[in-house]
Formats: structure tokens, sequence, C-alpha cells
């Protein structure tokens, strides 16, 4: 049984970090709003699959590949940059905040464990006001690693000098608390991105409609240790 985390490691890209805005610069270069999902879901693929090789790519490689690739490799590179230069600009989703803010009420520590650049977390995260809640990103790339092999997450546990029963992992995709989960770490899921756990996937510790709902979860799980 899990028990109550004392340090949360938050996913950045959708589950922080909105990427909806990117949808207007996909039409300023002449492709559909509607191929949002597909270009970020090629853009896991190929950095999961990468990494599943044993090879790295940065999340920026990765994201200009994919966008040529869902174009249909007919998008120039200047276009490419000015699509990518949207990351500088995304807003965090509204429910961000204040799940941090009810974490950091129970005492809990709060770092964000991300596929993309730290460097790019980091201004995120002043951009929008919630630097103030973490103490530390850690970009899966210092392991030459995108998530989910356990790895990323056992780094993480290093940096916060904590044994896995202490950390929930929080995302809104499935497949990261599934590789958190075996990596032996809690599991909080929000369902806004995927509306359903998939049932391929290790069930999450807590799960709510949104991060506020997996933070109040998370908080009124039992202390003490893990039953496993």
């Amino acid at each position: 049984m899990a028990v109550r985390p004392s340090a949360v490691a938050f996913d950045v890209v959708e589950t922080l970090m909105s990427l909806q805005p990117l949808a207007g610069r996909l039409e300023e270069v002449g492709l559909p709003t509607a191929a949002l999902p597909a270009w970020f879901a090629r853009l896991l693929l190929y950095g999961v699959g990468l990494s599943a090789a044993g090879d790295y790519v940065s999340f920026p490689d990765a994201a200009a590949e994919a966008l040529r690739a869902v174009s249909g490799y007919r998008v120039s590179d200047e276009q490419v940059d000015h699509v990518l230069a949207g990351f500088a600009e995304l807003p965090a989703h509204p429910d961000a905040e204040p799940a941090m803010d009810a974490l950091a009420a129970g005492g809990v520590r709060m770092i964000c464990l991300t596929n993309g650049s730290a460097d790019t977390t980091r201004a995120f995260l002043h951009r929008t006001g919630l630097a103030g809640y973490i103490e530390n990103v850690i970009s899966a790339g210092e392991v030459n690693s995108w998530k989910p092999p356990a790895r990323v997450y056992h780094h993480a546990l290093h940096a916060l000098d904590l044994p896995a029963t202490a950390v929930a992992l929080v995302a809104v995709h499935a497949w990261d608390c599934h590789g958190a989960k075996r990596a032996g770490l809690t599991t909080g899921w929000a369902s806004r991105s995927e509306q359903r756990y998939g049932a391929l996937f290790a069930p999450a510790d807590v799960t709510g409609a949104d991060l506020v709902e997996v933070a109040d979860g998370l908080l009124a799980l039992p202390t003490g240790a893990r039953a496993e």
C-alpha cells in the first residue's frame, strides 16, 4: 500500500505546461491545428524509441524532426524554428499552482522531472510563478535517456536523497506513471489529458480529474512505511 510521500516529482510537458498555444504556430506555418497531438506523439516516439535503442536525442532535436515528419517534410528550417520558439512562451495549466500550494502546505518537497530541457523548464517555472515551489529541475538527459526507464526515476531519487517509497511521480501520462511505479515510486495520475487510465499500465496509486485532486489524494495517503 502506498504511503503519503515526502516529495513529489512533477512531469512537466502537458502535466504542468500547456502545449495548446503551439497549435497557433502550426497554423502559421501552414499546418492544421489538429496536427498538435500527432506532433507530440511523434516527438515522444522518437525520444523514447531512441532511448530504448541505447541512443539519446535532446528534446529540441526530437521535436524538430517530429515536426518535419508530421508535415510530410514540407516545412523549412525557419518554420521549424518558429514553431519551436513557442516553447519559450507556453503557460502553465491552471491546476498546477493550486496543486503545488496544497503540497507545500502539507510539507511536501517538489521537483520537476522532465524529458525536456532543464533550462527551458526553469524559464517556464519563473515565467509562470511556479519556481518558488520547486527545489530542483532534473532533466532525463542527465542520464542520457528519456523516461520511462527506471534509471531516470532513480536519478531523481538520488537527487532528492530519498527512497522510492517516499517519492511520488505526478503526471498526466499513464506510461510515465507506469515507469515510475515499476521503479518503486508512488504514482499520481490526472485524467485531464488522456481521460481514462489505460489498462496496459500498472495502476496509479492516486488518480484525479486534475492535479489538485491528485495532490489531495497523495496528502490523504496513510503515513508510515509502505507495505509491498
